[in-house]
C-alpha cells in the first residue's frame, strides 16, 4: 500500500518549514525511524525520521521548497500494513471518506499525524491560508497523489552525500554548484561556504530579467548572473524570516527604554584569570561573559520583576520565579538565542559549562526548538565584535535584555588617582510597561557594582 508522510508540527505550533536536504531518493528501502529529511523551521534545523518501513516511491517536495504543515512530502510503498506505528493513515480519497461504523459504536475522531518520537501538540494549531495550487512547483501535481514516474527526481548514483552544513547546501543550490564534486577544506573534509564560492567562480545574482534554471531534481529556480555582479537576492526563510518578524513585533509592541553604564571591570578580568586556573573550570572556556551572566542572575534574584513578561490577552504581568538565560549567538543560519534552562540555580562552574555547550551547539546548527524557546531574560555580547555599546531589541515575551560591550583600556579615576583600567559599557533595554526607570536603573547599577567588585556576587546571592 502506498503511504504519504505529511510534514508534522514538531511540537512548537509551527505552520511551515523549508526542505533543507533529502537523505533518501525514489527506489530506496527505508526503515521506521530512519532519518529521511532535514527541515528548517523558524527556530532550528530538525531531522525527521520515517514513520514507515518500505520503499520510497516519490519525493513530493523539493529541496529549498517551503512546505505547509500537513502537506505530504514523501510517498512510501508499505508492504502488508495499513498503518505504521506512530503515524495516522494518509487522508483518504473522496470515495473512501465515508467510513462504515459498526452498529452500536460511535465514530471516533481521526487521529492526528505526529512525528515519531514527539507527542501530539494539544489544542488546535492556527495556520496561515494554504497556497493556491498554482503556487505548487510545476513538477508536482496539485493533488496529493504521487508524481508520475517521469517527474524529476534526485539523480541516481552512489548514496554518498558531501559533508556540508544546511546553509552551505543552500548556497550551493543557489550558485549551481554540485557539492559531490568538491573537496572540502573544513573539519573532517566538510565543504565550507568558501569552497562553494570558490567553485562558483563569481557571485550568482538575480536580476529583474531572470531565467528559470532547473535545480537538482526539484522545481525550476529563477536565477541569473548579473554581468556586473552588483546585486544579490537572498530568500528570507527559516531563522532569518522568524527573527525579522519577531524583532518587528517586539519593536512595535513593547515600548523600549535603554540605559547605559560605564563600568571599571579590572577586578572581574582578574577573577576571570584566576578562575581559569581552578580545577572546577578545567576544559571549560572562562570569559568575562560568564561573570556578566552571573551578575545578571544575582540581580534578577534581587529584582524579580525584571524577569517577567506582559500577557496582553489577560492584562497581567507574569513574573517568572525561574530564569532561562538567553545568550544571543551569531550563527551561520542567522541570529539565534538559545537559553540555559534553570540558570538561576546553577553554581558558577556549572553555568560556565552550560553556556559553553549551548553556544557550541547553536553555532554548529544543532540547537533544537526547545533550546531556542522559553527564554526569560537575555544577554547579547556585542563586545566580541569590537563594539562599545548598543540599544538591543527585546526578545519577544521578555522584559529586559543586557548588552555587554568590549572591554578596553581607558583612563579612569581609581582611588583618587588617574589610572589605566579595564572598562566596559553595559546597555540595558527594558519594556517600559513593566519596568520603570527606577527598577531598570537599580538592575543595571547592581550588575555594574558586581562587575566592579565580584565579591558582591557572593554577598548578594
Amino acid at each position: 500500500m502506498n503511504k504519504e508522510f505529511k510534514l508534522p508540527d514538531v511540537g512548537e505550533g509551527l505552520t511551515e518549514a523549508d526542505i533543507v536536504s533529502w537523505h533518501v531518493k525514489p527506489g530506496d528501502t527505508i526503515q521506521i525511524n530512519q532519518v529521511i529529511v532535514e527541515i528548517e523551521t523558524a527556530k532550528a534545523v530538525v531531522e525527521l525520521p520515517s514513520p514507515y518501513a518500505g520503499t520510497v516511491t516519490a519525493l513530493l517536495a523539493a529541496e529549498g521548497e517551503t512546505v505547509d504543515v500537513g502537506r505530504p512530502i514523501i510517498a512510501v510503498e508499505v508492504p502488508g500494513a495499513d498503518t505504521a506505528p506512530g503515524q495516522a493513515p494518509a487522508q483518504p480519497a473522496a470515495t473512501e471518506a465515508a467510513t462504515e461504523v459498526p452498529p452500536g459504536e460511535t465514530a471516533q475522531p481521526a487521529r492526528r499525524a505526529v512525528l515519531v518520537g514527539y507527542g501530539a501538540k494539544p489544542g488546535a494549531t492556527t495556520r496561515r491560508p494554504r497556497k493556491s495550487p498554482s503556487t505548487r512547483p510545476a513538477s508536482y501535481p496539485a493533488t496529493t497523489s504521487p508524481p508520475p514516474a517521469s517527474a524529476p527526481a534526485p539523480a541516481s548514483g552512489p548514496a554518498v552525500r558531501a559533508l556540508a552544513k544546511p546553509p552551505v547546501r543552500r548556497l550551493a543550490r543557489d550558485l549551481g554548484v554540485d557539492l559531490a564534486v568538491l573537496t572540502g577544506s573544513g573539519p573532517e573534509g566538510s565543504v565550507t561556504r568558501e569552497d562553494v564560492q570558490r567553485a562558483a567562480g563569481e557571485t550568482t545574482v538575480r536580476s529583474g530579467h531572470e531565467s528559470a534554471v532547473a535545480g537538482d531534481g526539484g522545481p525550476a529556480v529563477a536565477t541569473a548572473a548579473s554581468p556586473s555582479g552588483t546585486e544579490e537576492r537572498i530568500p528570507v526563510r527559516g531563522v532569518r524570516k522568524h527573527t525579522a518578524a519577531a524583532m518587528v513585533a517586539s519593536a512595535f509592541t513593547a515600548p523600549h527604554v535603554t540605559e547605559f553604564l560605564q563600568v571599571d571591570v579590572t577586578e572581574t578580568m582578574a577573577a576571570v584569570r584566576r578562575a581559569r586556573d581552578l580545577p572546577e573550570f578545567a576544559e571549560v572556556k572562562v570569559s568575562p561573559l560568564l561573570f556578566v551572566a552571573k551578575a545578571l542572575l544575582v540581580a534578577v534574584g534581587r529584582h524579580p520583576m525584571i524577569n517577567s513578561s506582559w500577557d496582553d490577552a489577560a492584562q497581567e504581568i507574569v513574573v517568572k520565579h525561574y530564569v532561562n538565560l538567553g545568550i544571543a549567538v551569531a550563527a551561520e543560519r542567522g541570529l539565534l538565542v538559545p537559553n540555559v534552562k534553570g540558570a538561576g540555580s546553577m553554581p558558577l562552574a556549572r553555568l560556565a559549562r552550560a553556556l559553553d555547550e549551548l553556544a557550541a551547539t547553536a553555532r554548529a546548527g544543532k540547537a533544537t526548538p526547545g533550546d531556542l524557546s522559553g527564554g526569560t531574560i537575555t544577554i547579547t555580547n556585542v563586545g566580541v565584535f569590537g563594539v562599545d555599546a548598543g540599544t538591543p531589541i527585546l526578545s519577544p515575551g521578555e522584559a529586559a535584555i543586557l548588552a555587554f560591550g568590549q572591554v578596553r583600556d581607558a583612563p579612569w579615576v581609581h582611588q583618587g588617582e588617574l589610572a589605566v583600567r579595564k572598562v566596559t559599557t553595559l546597555s540595558l533595554s527594558f519594556d517600559h510597561r513593566i519596568v520603570d526607570g527606577e527598577l531598570g536603573s537599580a538592575v543595571l547599577r547592581d550588575v555594574g557594582s558586581m562587575l566592579e567588585d565580584p565579591v558582591r556576587m557572593l554577598a548578594w546571592s
